[in-house]
């Protein structure tokens, strides 16, 4: 598997802001790309938590900037906690929100995320989902089977993992393949890595493939290891 590069929080964010201007509207036949960004805020994600929200937070103003791209955040934490804001291109009020959310502890609701994400593509096309965890503490198989029913609406789960939890990255990886998306497990310089998947994912949801196949021919390193697993 291809590997990422690691770069501090300033030239990731000039990265993303890069690789977002090489998207064109055009390329999404008249509509915006439309994405979700799910994350896990349960309390195991603390040591890494502000740091990635900040960073995070930067590479969709750059992206709103850039690219025209509506994005919708999902979270779940705490006791039966899954909130999802609106739509919105307005990257700093996104930005806010996601600065403002802190850890709480409480099992996983994966299956929630899905069931969120397969009504709203129902509603208007959500052209990609993207998901941040450390762990599944649910059915394996109905998440799979969530995975695949998402895959036929052709909205792709890219599933980035923080840690060395093998259990959820079986689950991960798995989820990815049925849908048509990719999986990634991130390290310690999980932010700075996840910053550039983030802008591969916001090429592919603005452009599709077409517009992450550019990317990879440009040498961008995130959008060669997404798009080589999505070929698959």
């Amino acid at each position: 598997m291809p590997s990422l590069p690691k770069t501090s929080a300033g030239t990731e964010v000039e990265a993303f802001l890069e690789a977002a201007k090489k998207i064109r509207l055009s390329d999404t036949v008249g509509e915006r790309g439309r994405l979700i960004l799910a994350l896990d805020a349960t309390m195991s994600r603390q040591p890494t938590w502000d740091r990635a929200l900040a960073i995070q937070s930067e590479m969709f103003v750059a992206a709103a900037k850039a690219s025209g791209l509506d994005v919708q955040l999902v979270y779940f934490r705490g006791f039966n906690e899954c909130l999802a804001s609106r739509w919105t291109s307005d990257a700093k009020a996104l930005a806010g929100l996601m600065t403002k959310v802190d850890c709480r502890g409480g099992n996983t609701q994966i299956a929630r995320v899905l069931k969120h994400a397969m009504q709203e593509t129902v509603k208007k096309k959500v052209h990609a989902v993207v998901y941040v965890g450390d762990a599944v503490e649910e059915s394996i198989d109905g998440l799979c089977q969530a995975a695949g029913e998402i895959g036929l609406l052709a909205t792709p789960l890219f599933m980035f993992l923080e840690g060395n939890d093998g259990g959820a990255a079986r689950a991960f990886r798995e989820m990815a393949r049925l849908s048509g998306g990719a999986y990634h497990q991130l390290d310690s310089s999980s932010p700075a890595v996840l910053g550039q998947l983030l802008a591969a994912v916001a090429a592919y949801a603005s452009g599709g493939r077409a517009a992450l196949a550019k990317l990879e021919k440009a040498g961008n390193a995130a959008s060669r290891l997404l798009f080589s697993q999505m070929k698959t």
